[in-house]
């Protein structure tokens, strides 16, 4: 695994690592009740408690169960409830159907929790250095899971009548709309792709490669909001030249006219979000949008979507740890930026490029090898990080996967163009 995921962290560097991901996790869930972290709004979410015992499942299972001699399960019920899609560890619940484990209630999964956590910071000191990848690997895992935490209580705050709001929203600061997009020209020519340094990353993320782009032009931001309902004022969801024909299929059968939580009252556009329903703001990145929308934007507006090699060529310099990101629990919007061109933050970037394994790619060993190759199918690769990203996740070779459909996590638009 060493190969796969970089060089190790101190034992006690990877103590604070692991204490301080799960404390956040927890922190998340703060505000709901057993009832909001018990529900499933959909299929494509999962219930809030289901995300902290699946976590919690992940470290007892591939480092605890396999490698501390004579531990003993929390409960030996919870691996069918709480085992994702690991085929090689057995039957499993149905995931259309995680709503209905209304027992363990929150706090019993809550304690499940701290008997894991009390048991790996009990024997990572003396941990091979394979089941301490594991626990680096479990980190980086349960940070997707904080994101989609959010993502899926957003959407099952969305389905309440009454819209409730997670946290209080922050007072809104006017920001002046930005100008016309500007264009960042890049030459065409060999650019090397994937993951090749010392710090962690997925299997997905490598191995490097080259690859040969032509000469394009990416915008230096993503599209607005304002951009956005100027696209739905001039017909965008009801003139089919701009769709791919699955996408204008989508959005006969669904009736969508709008990303995402918008609706519009009172002749003005709002939006829903963590801090519950608001007018749009016209200077964010718009957020919520599914592939086929982002394709047919791209269209509208005489651009394209960035392959996933054009996005990580020009993001490589930039900084990972930048932009508006995930860094304690609290209000997470994607926002306006005064900064100038950003690559990583506020809103993940749907690229024109399909979720397939790259040049040489190889499934790591064993149950955890499932973790990514098996759904290189029928996906496209996002990239960048969103504000419900933990500060630190996303990195340039980052590739995040949705099928073309899914709008339900923070997804927008950056437009790219041929020179």
């Amino acid at each position: 695994m060493r190969t796969r995921l970089g060089l190790s962290p101190s034992p006690e560097a990877l103590c604070a690592r692991y204490d301080s991901v799960r404390r956040l996790s927890v922190a998340l869930v703060g505000p709901l009740s057993d009832a909001d972290a018990t529900v499933q709004s959909m299929e494509d979410a999962s219930p809030a408690k289901w995300h902290l015992a699946h976590t919690t499942w992940f470290f007892e299972t591939f480092v605890l169960r396999d490698f501390v001699p004579g531990y003993h399960r929390f409960d030996e019920r919870f691996p069918f409830l709480f085992n994702s899609y690991y085929e090689a560890e057995g039957r499993r619940h149905s995931r259309a159907r995680r709503g209905m484990i209304t027992r363990p209630t929150l706090d019993e999964v809550l304690a499940y929790r701290a008997h894991v956590d009390a048991e790996i910071e009990l024997a990572l000191p003396a941990l091979p250095h394979d089941a301490r990848e594991l626990i680096r690997l479990g980190c980086h895992h349960e940070e997707q899971h904080q994101e989609l935490l959010l993502t899926d209580i957003l959407h099952l705050m969305s389905e309440n009548p009454l819209e409730p709001a997670l946290w209080p929203g922050a007072r809104k600061v006017p920001v002046a709309m930005p100008g016309p997009v500007g264009w960042i020209e890049r030459n065409g020519g060999i650019a090397q792709i994937g993951h090749d340094d010392p710090h962690f990353a997925f299997d997905c993320e490598g191995p490097r490669h080259a690859a040969l782009l032509a000469p394009h032009a990416l915008a230096d931001r993503t599209v607005t909001n304002g951009e956005w309902a100027a696209f739905i004022a001039d017909g965008g969801y009801t003139d089919p030249r701009h769709w791919l024909s699955d996408g204008w299929a989508w959005v006969k059968a669904n009736a969508i006219d709008a990303p995402m939580y918008w609706e519009r009252r009172e002749d003005v556009w709002t939006r829903f979000g963590l801090d519950g329903r608001r007018p749009i703001d016209p200077a964010a990145p718009v957020t919520h949008v599914s592939l086929y929308e982002a394709d047919a934007y791209a269209s509208w507006a005489g651009a394209r979507l960035p392959t996933e090699f054009e996005w990580e060529a020009a993001a490589a310099g930039q900084d990972a740890g930048a932009g508006n990101q995930l860094d304690v629990a609290g209000p997470v919007e994607p926002r306006p930026s005064a900064d100038g061109p950003a690559f990583y933050g506020d809103v993940w970037e749907w690229t024109g490029s399909a979720y397939r394994p790259y040049p040489g790619f190889r499934a790591i060993e064993g149950a955890v090898g499932e973790y990514n190759g098996k759904f290189m199918s029928g996906q496209f690769v996002l990239r960048g990080g969103s504000c419900a990203t933990p500060r630190g996740h996303a990195r340039a070779s980052y590739r995040n996967f949705f099928y073309p459909h899914q709008r339900w996590q923070f997804t927008g638009v950056r437009l790219a163009k041929d020179l």
